[in-house]
């Protein structure tokens, strides 16, 4: 789907998603709103509610039903496929039924297009975003995120987003907040995540004498993952989604030399056997060393 495909099924849905009761603003987010879309990226539409009063549920179902009438399998994931052979309205849940952050939506395929469908709670996005702006950030495990759904990513989605559908201007004020970015966010992120990637690197190195591969495995990926987001917050820039963020440090004007080709070579063959996982260790080790040393000397104090 080109460009201007793609735009255009996403405003036509968007138009059709703002005429349910319950539904305050539609937005176009992922990579899409940020020009940085492949042919077979998904559409993500972002539908904001208040949560006093939720999005009209059978008016949701039955827009599902009719928009994915006669619609192509497609790209559509096989347990989205299942469910949309038996009916496109029993994919699309209440809000909540995904857990607190990704509360909810549905996967559904419109025009033979893969179109995403997800809620997002005005008041906890709010809230949430104060909570980052003073510095405060959590994680929780959350499918489809191996590092895990941190609470910034409610801000990266509101600055990349792109209002198709906000009659009342509810997130005007949200992107006003989460721009520029927020200092004290910085400051967080950076302590916490290079900290962190350090830990997870010591972690593994008994781990590595003994051969484990799996569990050293997981620690080059969370150390990884780690500087990622610490490297993202030294250059003042939001972290969204762990796909496709090694390929976009590539252009962060502060970073290690190299640092996402050697990340690809170290997770791609962390090795077999003692002697080659504390080598990919050390290596990880390195480019965390290179990573705290530019954050301290370019960090403001």
């Amino acid at each position: 789907m080109d460009v201007s495909e793609a735009l255009d099924v996403a405003a036509r849905v968007a138009a059709r998603l703002g005429a349910i009761p319950g539904v305050a603003a539609v937005v176009l987010g992922g990579s899409r709103a940020r020009g940085a879309g492949h042919p077979d990226s998904d559409l993500d539409l972002g539908i904001y509610y208040e949560p006093e009063r939720p999005p009209d549920l059978p008016a949701l179902r039955a827009l599902a039903r009719e928009l994915c009438a006669g619609g192509a399998e497609g790209a559509v994931a096989p347990l989205a496929r299942e469910l949309l052979a038996a009916d496109p309205g029993d994919v699309v849940t209440p809000p909540g039924a995904w857990g607190p952050w990704i509360n909810g939506g549905a996967w559904l395929e419109i025009e033979g297009h893969r179109v995403d469908w997800l809620y997002r709670d005005l008041a906890r996005v709010r809230r949430v975003i104060e909570e980052c702006r003073a510095g405060q950030v959590t994680c929780d495990y959350q499918p489809g995120h191996p590092h895990g759904f941190f609470s910034s990513i409610y801000l990266a989605e509101v600055h990349d987003c792109r209002p198709l559908f906000d009659p009342a201007g509810v997130l005007a004020p949200l992107k006003a907040l989460v721009t520029p970015y927020p200092p004290a966010l910085r400051r967080a992120l950076l302590d916490r995540f290079l900290w962190e990637a350090g830990f997870a690197i010591d972690t593994a190195k008994k781990a590595a004498g003994r051969g484990d591969v799996v569990y050293v495995s997981g620690c080059l990926f969370r150390a990884a993952a780690c500087l990622v987001q610490a490297l993202f917050a030294l250059n003042e820039r939001y972290v969204s989604n762990e796909k496709g963020a090694l390929h976009r440090t590539r252009a962060l004007p502060r970073c290690p030399e190299g640092f996402a080709d050697r990340v690809e070579a170290l997770l791609s063959a962390p090795g077999q056997g003692a002697e080659a996982l504390l080598g990919s260790l050390g290596r990880m080790e390195a480019l965390a060393r290179e990573a705290r040393d530019l954050c301290r000397r370019d960090a403001p104090r």
